[in-house]
């Protein structure tokens, strides 16, 4: 095993790169960080090329058991080295190198029910991870990253989604394909917009749907919302006229899961 102690080491300087996402096209490899990340990412059969580890960051026991079953090529770091490369505050001494793994609309595999959710151009990392940790726990059966301005493999989505980026298909799609393949599989369109006349506890969710967000600024392109089966909005009772769309995005998820609990129980 590799011992790295030198900042100006050329693995060193490639595995910072991989915060750019030019680099990440590129090179066709992304960054996983902390253990949670990695632990879901190794169980869900992703392969790993190379792991940067630093024993003294480590905080707990199990983190030689993770190095053992990552397979990977071990790169044990100084203190000072995993610094550099970390792109966390407090890092936990592991951090991956790994390819990319894109899916496509054929390759999606649908229940009888469908339950997706459509991301259109969400701009910020940090609200992509969340939407996909929400996704994760609401047992969404897909997400479909609509003509993205931020990629599905940027550190901070991996990081904000607690590893959930691997435990359910995410894949990235233009506008037209999407709605093409909704609209080929009978799934209704379920568009999110503080300009709906209808609540959304009081629109049908438990029919097979997609539920589409939009960008946090601007919220769904026109395209959507004509292609639309149902607009809802969620009510707002302060000054503030809208939510964040991560929590937005949560908000509906869990209407979808209530109706379809509700329904089942009848």
């Amino acid at each position: 095993m590799l011992k790295i102690t030198s900042l100006q080491n050329s693995r060193i300087k490639e595995v910072v790169n991989l915060r750019n996402r030019r680099a990440r096209d590129e090179s066709g490899l992304f960054l996983i960080e902390g253990y949670r990340e990695l632990k879901r990412a190794l169980d869900a059969k992703r392969k790993v090329d190379a792991l940067f580890y630093c024993p003294e960051l480590f905080l707990g026991s199990n983190e030689r058991a993770l190095l053992e079953q990552s397979k990977a090529e071990l790169v044990e770091c100084s203190e000072e080295v995993f610094a550099k490369i970390s792109y966390r505050d407090r890092p936990d001494g592991l951090l991956a190198v790994a390819p990319q793994h894109h899916l496509a609309l054929s390759d999606l595999v649908l229940k009888e029910n469908p339950f997706i959710v459509v991301a259109e151009s969400i701009e910020k990392p940090g609200n992509l991870g969340t939407i996909l940790r929400s996704c994760d726990a609401a047992g969404v059966d897909a997400v479909i990253v609509s003509d993205p301005t931020t990629d599905i493999h940027n550190p901070n989505v991996v990081r904000s989604s607690v590893g959930t980026l691997f435990t359910l298909p995410v894949l990235e799609a233009g506008a037209e394909e999407t709605l093409a393949f909704l609209k080929q599989h009978n799934i209704a369109i379920v568009a999110a917009t503080p300009h709906a006349k209808l609540e959304f506890t009081q629109a049908d969710l438990k029919v097979p749907l997609a539920i589409v967000v939009g960008t946090e600024q601007y919220g769904l392109t026109e395209n959507w919302m004509k292609k639309a089966d149902i607009a809802v909005r969620i009510p707002m009772f302060g000054v503030a006229d809208s939510l964040n769309v991560a929590s937005a995005t949560t908000l509906l998820l869990y209407e979808v899961i209530r109706q379809r609990r509700n329904h089942l129980l009848r």
